[in-house]
This record gives C-alpha cells, sequence and structure tokens, in this order.
C-alpha cells in the first residue's frame, strides 16, 4: 500500500517539474485527460503487482507451515511458485537482452500471467496431484480480504493523485499518511458525533472510511464476509475515487505547467 502511495505522489509534480507535463499538454492532450491518465496508469500498474502478491499469498496460506516432521509437503505449491519466479527471471532477463525491453516491468508481467495460470491450476488440484476442487484449501475469505485492500489501495491512489496535483512528493506523502490514519478512525472522530454536528458529518463524508475494508473483526469473531459486502465496499471505493479524481481534473485546469 505504502509503494502504490509512494508511486503516485509525484506522478503529476515530477511531470510538471520536468517540463514532461508541459511538452504532453502541448499535443491535443486535454488536462483531464492527463490526470486520468496518471490514475488509471498508476492504477493499472498496483493492479498487476497486488494480484501477483496475492497469489503467492494464497499458494502459501494453501500450503501452510510445517509445524511437525510428519506434516506433509504440499509439492504442488512449491512447483508453482518455483515456475513462477523462475520463469518470471528468465523470460525478462531474454527480453531485456534480445530486445531491450526493460527487465522489472516484462519479469513482473510474466509472472503475473504466470501466477494466474498456476492460480487456476491448482483451484482443481490437491496435494496428490488428482483433480479435486473441493480440496484445493482456497478460502473465499482471503480472496475477498485481497480484493477489499485492493480497493482501499485505489482510494489512496486518487488521493495521492489528487495532492500531487498541487503539492510537491513529501507534501502529499504527509497527506496520504495522514488521510490514511484518520481513515482508519473515522467511525471514531468524526462517525458517532456525524448526526449531532455538522462538521463532523461533512469531516465524515469528506475523509474515506477505510475502515470498512479491514475485516480484521470478522476473523477474531469467526464469521464469514458476504459477497454483497465486497459489491458495496467496491461501489464506494470506485465512487469516491471518481469523485477525489474529477476534483484532482478541476485543480490541475489553473496549474502553470510550463
Amino acid at each position: 500500500m505504502f509503494i502504490a502511495v509512494f508511486s503516485a505522489s509525484g506522478a503529476i509534480t515530477q511531470e510538471v517539474e520536468s517540463k514532461t507535463a508541459a511538452t504532453v499538454l502541448s499535443k491535443p492532450v486535454s488536462r483531464i485527460t492527463f490526470v486520468l491518465g496518471k490514475f488509471f496508469g498508476i492504477s493499472g500498474a498496483v493492479a498487476l503487482c497486488h494480484f501477483l502478491s496475492s497469489a503467492v499469498m494464497m499458494m502459501i496460506i494453501r500450503h501452510g507451515v510445517l509445524q511437525t516432521a510428519r506434516d506433509e509437503v504440499d509439492w504442488t505449491v512449491i512447483t508453482a511458485l518455483s515456475v513462477i519466479f523462475l520463469l518470471g527471471i528468465i523470460v525478462g532477463a531474454l527480453a531485456n537482452y534480445s530486445w531491450d525491453w526493460n527487465f522489472a516491468s516484462t519479469a513482473i508481467l510474466t509472472s503475473s500471467i504466470t501466477a494466474a495460470a498456476a492460480f487456476i491450476t491448482l483451484s482443481f488440484i490437491d496435494k496428490q496431484w488428482q483433480f479435486n476442487p473441493a480440496e484445493n484449501n482456497f478460502s473465499a475469505f482471503d480472496l475477498y480480504s485481497s480484493a477489499l485492500i485492493f480497493l482501499a489501495i485505489i482510494v489512496l491512489v486518487s488521493l495521492a493523485v489528487l495532492f500531487s496535483t498541487r503539492c510537491n512528493m513529501v507534501l502529499t506523502l504527509l497527506l496520504c499518511i495522514g488521510v490514511f490514519l484518520l481513515g482508519l478512525i473515522s467511525d471514531y472522530i468524526f462517525g458517532r458525533f456525524a448526526a449531532d454536528n455538522i462538521f463532523a458529518k461533512i469531516a465524515y463524508s469528506a475523509v474515506p472510511n477505510l475502515q470498512v475494508f479491514w475485516i480484521s473483526d470478522a476473523i477474531y469473531l469467526d464469521s464469514t464476509v458476504p459477497f454483497q459486502y465486497v459489491l458495496k465496499c467496491g461501489a464506494y471505493s470506485l465512487s469516491y475515487a471518481a469523485g477525489v479524481i474529477a476534483l484532482a481534473a478541476s485543480f490541475f485546469q489553473r496549474r502553470e505547467v510550463g
């Protein structure tokens, strides 16, 4: 999450300071398109990295911890992780050597594609390499948790793009950290006073309620998370991000880039 915010914090500021924005905007490219391009570009890169890390996490959870010498090693997971790692490095190195492609981006893209194929395959195969979807040991709860974290990241990326339209990189990072911390305790600070205080109500609406994306309470209470809850959080995240990006485009309209 911090990497996503760090990547987005200099999205527009660095472009303006390096005069790249002035060059791009001198072409038939509107400022709204420029802001949208930055947001979707960063969101796409973050989505790819988040998917890769989530797929690996799900495989590690499936394997579990070997607590005794008698515990059985899940060689399907070991094989899948090895293929993901080695294939990413090999393809990235060959592409960089042969066609001068960027090693990191090529390796991550290759690993993500391989991870998707491996995850789908492991969904139907058990530890004994048998077709047995009922024993794939993948939990819907873990999938929902990963999706909710990604939705929270989208909100933070949109805020980072907004702040970067007017602030430098350091200030953008500080503002994002401040909003992140406020968002985690928004219910306690603003929510309980929102019904009686207009300023608390405004603050409760303006500050993203990031607590809805954290479902640690469900783990402690041993309860389930319905898919409808993920859909509601998705609607909230996308709506909030859309509003923030619209505000960012408005702010960027008046910024000098030359």
